[in-house]
């Protein structure tokens, strides 16, 4: 099969990038406002052209080749819902959303993926939403559809659900396919057993052992918050079920003389790396993540996780290699 090219938007710690390059597209530009993304994909990957630069600012002329791509891809920042949209902190999000819809408009991508949260897939809340985005791509000739994944059911360890927006030009989208759930979920002890037990700690075994559900949702924050952890107090209760303690992230794995005693509180709970928590997104253990300890964790936590990226990628690709089909626009699943 011949290469296939994409641009990839707010490419954060690579996570999108790197599954779709896992499933054979290889990207001529990725964009990222904030310098230690950039020096993510650059210490990764340094033969990718990785420009920093904010999306609302970029100018498609001085970058001729990113025009006729073969998918323009964007893990966005999260957009709030329409009955959020008189707060001030919901204006980025929305202006890069359509940013990037404008984007299309001049880059004229074969295929759009667009990554976000699942209630922007079919809450009525983002309906004003959709319909803006309806109307750009229906211009374009574009026929699209929405569905949510869950990232658990790809290879991740991590119940993590994704909305998922997969517009292809007319003459290829009867052939898309979202991607097939895997049948069996990677647990936390089995992603996470072998680090464990990297610097001998003893109960290693015994904490995998009982660690048999996938994470919950590993959240990155933000600037405005405090140093990294493993989430909100919900989030905190199911990591403390496995015996984990979600209030911090630790800079290395137990030692061989740390007591696992959940039982005591936090103090007698294991805390996990940010490497750790990159393996729970689906990095291979070989990818560094550039900055301190908190830049990096929230590298991590806002990433999409490349399992899922190589899957949606993928379906992607077969679906331009192949002839067109009859799906209807705008076909909206929830798996």
């Amino acid at each position: 099969m011949s290469e296939m090219h994409f641009v990839d938007l707010c490419a954060g710690a690579g996570g999108l990038a790197l599954g779709l390059e896992q499933a054979g597209f290889e990207p001529v530009l990725l964009l990222d406002k904030e310098s230690a993304p950039c020096d993510t994909l650059r210490r990764n990957r340094p033969t990718w052209r990785t420009l920093q630069t904010d999306l609302l600012e970029f100018s498609p002329s001085r970058h001729k080749e990113i025009y006729d791509v073969d998918l323009l891809s964007a893990g966005l920042p999260r957009v709030k819902s329409s009955a959020s949209v008189a707060r001030t902190d919901t204006d980025a999000e929305m202006r890069l959303l359509e940013a990037t819809l404008y984007l299309v408009h001049s880059v004229q991508p074969r295929s759009l993926l667009i990554e976000n949260v699942p209630g922007l897939v079919s809450a009525p809340a983002f309906e004003p939403i959709r319909d803006f985005i309806r109307v750009e791509l229906e211009h374009l000739g574009y026929r699209f559809r929405w569905f949510v994944v869950n990232a658990a059911d790809f290879g991740v360890p991590q119940d993590r659900k994704q909305g998922l927006l997969i517009a292809l030009k007319g003459e290829h989208f009867g052939a898309f396919r979202p991607p097939e759930p895997m049948r069996q979920r990677l647990s936390v002890g089995q992603a996470l057993h072998r680090s464990m037990a990297e610097r001998g700690w003893r109960d290693a075994d015994r904490w995998a052992a009982q660690a048999v559900s996938v994470a919950p949702t590993l959240v990155g924050g933000s600037d405005r918050r405090g140093g990294a952890d493993l989430g909100p107090t919900g989030t905190r209760r199911a990591w403390a079920r496995m015996g984990v303690d979600g209030s911090t992230v630790a800079d290395d794995v137990p030692g061989p003389d740390f007591v696992w005693a959940p039982e005591t509180g936090r103090h007698g709970m294991v805390k996990l790396t940010t490497d750790q928590a990159a393996l729970l997104q689906g990095f291979p253990p070989d990818w560094e993540v550039a900055g301190r300890k908190t830049a990096r964790y929230r590298q991590i936590g806002h990433a999409s996780p490349p399992p899922v990226g190589k899957a949606l990628g993928s379906a992607i690709r077969a679906a331009l290699a192949a002839p067109g089909g009859t799906l209807a626009d705008g076909y909206t699943s929830t798996p």
